[in-house]
């Protein structure tokens, strides 16, 4: 009996050494995690700087002029597709807009999105492909800031027209909330991206700030830009300083 009870104090002494070890593991490997998931963030922001860098800076890439009129600019870096026909695609990026009230104000710390669905039309499978839209007005900001907007029908979207000093000829881009582009092995071109859903990815945020905090939160300035969105925004702010769409400008 006396063996028995030995043999069972052991036994539960090892089971509270157990458990006592696993949570001190777990206590010290969460901010590891988080940092590394904070990391992820960090490096998505910098390559959704690469593509617009890429797509602002090129005689094919985006008009400066329709720059100079969007609201916001959403950049989905390396959204990955399968199969010839694209269809059910899924990205992540981010979102930045022009602060203030009426949007005239400097470029904001980025608003982490994602995207899924919808169908752009044929293309190699498995390449990876860039994608910018431009918000044109405060609607459709809003309805994407807010929450998952389908485009071409919560909020209307154009392929947007290339070359530099391009203009939107077309009723459709003209009419349009927002002007969709895409970047491909170092080709540009419009392409609408209709059908697809985009919005806040509250996760990704969370992980970038470190608290949780919505889309028009970030926008309104409660939190400070990372440090991988100093590129960014330098671009934006030397390429678009201001917003020249009508009634933006004393």
């Amino acid at each position: 009996m006396l063996e028995h009870n030995n043999r069972q104090r052991l036994l539960e002494l090892i089971r509270v050494a157990s458990l006592a070890f696993a949570v001190c593991c777990l206590l010290t490997s969460s901010p590891t995690f988080a940092d590394d998931k904070a990391q992820n963030e960090q490096e998505r922001v910098k390559e959704a700087g690469e593509a617009l860098d890429a797509l602002v800076n090129s005689e094919s890439g985006i008009p400066t002029d329709l720059l100079n009129k969007s609201e916001c600019v959403i950049i989905l870096p390396s959204v990955k597709k399968g199969g010839f026909i694209i269809a059910g695609q899924y990205g992540k990026g981010l979102m930045t807009c022009r602060t203030g009230a009426k949007f005239d104000g400097k470029w904001s710390a980025p608003i982490m999105m994602q995207s899924s669905g919808g169908s752009v039309g044929l293309q190699a499978g498995g390449q990876a492909v860039d994608y910018v839209i431009l918000v044109l007005n405060d609607k459709g900001a809003r309805k994407v800031m807010n929450g998952k907007a389908k485009l071409g029908a919560d909020a209307s979207i154009a392929a947007g027209p290339v070359g530099r000093n391009a203009e939107a000829a077309t009723n459709a881009a003209m009419n349009a909330e927002m002007l969709s582009y895409s970047r491909t092995a170092g080709a540009f071109a419009g392409v609408s991206l209709s059908g697809t859903s985009l919005g806040p990815d509250g996760g990704a945020n969370e992980d970038l700030y470190g608290k949780k905090v919505t889309g028009e939160q970030i926008w309104s300035g409660e939190v400070q830009a990372p440090d991988a969105a100093k590129d960014m925004l330098a671009t934006l702010g030397s390429k678009s300083p201001k917003n020249i769409s009508a009634g933006k400008q004393e």
